[in-house]
């Protein structure tokens, strides 16, 4: 191997590395970043989270079956679950849908759907929050037309800031609002391109 290219691979090693330490999150003042218009009138985080979500054509949802009749309107019959999310949706779903618990890579165009669990949702934005630590399979998440975030009622937070603060450190977090979105080509807003066409967050208590 030649000394260039033993190089080359030495910085990309070098670069995977994991840190010794993470930097620090800046610094800013939390009044800065919250829209704090959004909640003189009092409401719920969860009405404001469905409001703001369907702004950016997302849905949200917080009962099982009210999902599961969805997807059957629509003729979403064939999915992926997170195993530990199948135990209580199951009693939900009749035997005319085929849900795995594995994701076949080789199959990756059968999914109409996949069903993972969120870190957190945020209500400001609308927005559900993905991390590794709790995503069983990112293409679950990131394959299907279809993607349903699941995440717990006290894991819905009110802004960015606080979700930030309660989100721990894991390396990767992805921010997800509504579904994938590009204007790339001729500035023609088109979804559905780089990720899910439909975004359904489900709230479980």
């Amino acid at each position: 191997m030649s000394d260039s290219r033993e190089k080359i691979l030495g910085r990309v090693r070098a670069a995977l590395t994991p840190l010794p330490q993470r930097a620090a999150y800046p610094e800013y003042a939390d009044e800065v970043a919250v829209m704090k218009q959004l909640f003189v009138d009092g409401r719920d985080l969860w009405s404001l989270f469905a409001e703001r979500l369907a702004a950016v054509n997302g849905l949200a949802l917080d009962r099982a079956d009210t999902l599961v009749a969805w997807l059957r309107e629509r003729s979403h019959l064939h999915g992926y679950c997170d195993p530990a999310l199948w135990p209580s949706l199951a009693p939900h779903f009749n035997e005319i849908f085929t849900v795995e618990m594995e994701f076949d890579r080789a199959r990756v165009d059968d999914y109409a759907f996949g069903i993972t669990r969120a870190a957190g949702a945020i209500a400001e934005t609308g927005t559900v929050i993905l991390q590794d630590a709790s995503t069983s399979r990112r293409l679950g998440a990131l394959a299907p037309w279809v993607h349903i975030a699941v995440f717990p009622r006290e894991k819905l937070y009110a802004t960015i800031p606080e979700a930030i603060a309660a989100l721990g450190p894991d390396p990767n977090t992805i921010w997800v609002t509504g579904p994938s979105k590009t204007a790339d080509v001729e500035g023609i807003l088109i979804e559905g391109v780089h990720g899910p066409g439909e975004q359904i967050a489900l709230c479980l208590a």
